[in-house]
């Protein structure tokens, strides 16, 4: 069964890793890959990635991208969610702080937000507005 909105918010509020895709280009399939991601109060979505990163450059380019989360357990369920970007700006630490302390425990928090702002390279978040929907939840199948 499809989810509706309420249940599609709560879901993607919980800390799963996205599987971002995004246009690949000519005669490429679409890239996919995992990534971490925030969910604002308005219900747009951001990710975090390198400035110079095969990711934001085929976004830039694109205009647009989808993240796709799952479960298996307690129930297999999906969202994948599919929007054009709203907004590319460099990233802050506090935003690095926010989405790390959405996946990592808090003690490892810390040490991560310093190794990276440190060693991952200049850093923008973008920012997608949901258009597209696909959701469901299958039970124990």
């Amino acid at each position: 069964m499809a989810l509706n909105r309420k249940e599609r918010a709560e879901f993607l509020a919980e800390p799963h890793v996205a599987a971002l895709s995004v246009d690949g280009g000519e005669d490429r399939a679409p890239l996919t890959v995992p990534i971490w991601y925030q969910v604002e109060d308005d219900g747009n979505v951001w990710i975090m990635t390198g400035v110079e990163s095969r990711k934001n450059e085929l976004i830039s380019a694109a205009g647009r991208y989808t993240l796709m989360v799952d479960r298996l357990e307690p129930t297999i369920r999906y969202v994948s969610v599919e929007g054009p970007v709203v907004e590319t700006v460099p990233a802050t630490k506090d935003q690095l702080r926010e989405i790390s302390a959405r996946y990592l425990p808090e003690d490892k928090v810390d040490g991560y937000v310093d190794f990276a702002w440190k060693n991952h390279g200049a850093q923008v978040v973008v920012r997608m507005r949901p258009e597209r929907w696909v959701s469901s939840d299958l039970g124990t199948v």
